[in-house]
């Protein structure tokens, strides 16, 4: 089975469609797939949930699709650095279920693993808990969390073999692993692609069982979500030649210390 195709735009064609639950890996624009997210802007699909850590940025990632009134709602744990997901959802235009990062991650994991619904104390006795299932374990109480089974996932990847199997690079495996294995089709985006067999078995992230369809993006933009640049400090001239003479002297002055003699025993012959 050829799972490589030679764009975004045909990965994509024939599986979005309006209406769809969809997942997203990434972590703030950390791993989003870039040239996926921008194919799904240009297919025109709309009323679309989406399932992801959060919205992106203005302009950028996920906020590209919010910018087009493409999603309807969002499941999230994060909503900050998008003025446009503020407005929207001020508004009455966007609806949000806003779900503890932890439980996120676990509501994917679950539905990769066939697992239903799991208990979990976290958001026990606020808002998150609201209408759902409360139950006691030991004398504690837990709330139920049902797995979330998304019908497209779209991730990314750095290395994929012609089998699927994927490799992720360092903080860029954030929400990619659990959205893959969470929906019913997973396309990845991936920098890499080698033979099958090439890559190390013990170095396999993710098998290629979870995943369905690839699209190389050997250059995405990879942008920074916020750029922080701290002022070089002013340099006093006068001050750097006296540091930079005593370094000298000090080098110098170790140069000269002798070498200390090491006393002879003739009686021992040494």
């Amino acid at each position: 089975m050829n799972k490589i195709y030679p764009s975004a735009e045909a990965a994509l064609k024939g599986i979005v469609q309006d209406g769809q639950l969809l997942a997203v890996g990434g972590f703030g624009l950390c791993g989003i797939p870039e040239a996926l997210i921008e194919a799904l802007k240009d297919s025109g699909v709309k009323d679309l949930t989406v399932i992801s850590n959060n919205a992106g940025v203005d302009g950028f990632g996920l906020g590209k699709l919010l910018e087009t009134r493409q999603i309807k709602k969002m499941i999230a744990s994060y909503v900050g650095e998008n003025k446009e997901f503020e407005r929207q959802y001020l508004a009455g235009e966007l609806e949000l279920e806003f779900t503890p990062q932890g439980t996120l991650a676990e509501k994917l994991r679950a539905g990769g693993a066939g697992i239903p619904a799991f208990f979990t104390k976290t958001g026990v006795g606020t808002q998150v808990a609201e209408g759902k299932e409360l139950r006691e374990f030991d004398g504690e109480t837990y709330v139920m969390e049902r797995a979330l089974l998304p019908e497209v996932s779209l991730v990314k990847a750095y290395a994929a073999d012609k089998s699927g199997n994927l490799q992720f690079r360092r903080t860029a495996r954030n929400f990619n692993p659990a959205a893959a294995m969470a929906g019913k089709i997973c396309v990845v985006e991936v920098e890499k692609i080698v033979e099958t067999g090439d890559m190390d078995p013990d170095a396999v992230h993710l098998p290629g069982i979870y995943v369905h369809r690839i699209v190389l993006n050997a250059h995405p933009e990879k942008r920074i979500e916020k750029r922080t640049l701290r002022a070089a400090a002013p340099v006093d001239a006068a001050a750097a030649k006296v540091e930079a003479q005593a370094v000298i002297a000090q080098a110098a002055a170790v140069d000269e210390v002798p070498v200390p003699k090491v006393p002879v025993n003739k009686q021992a012959g040494v």
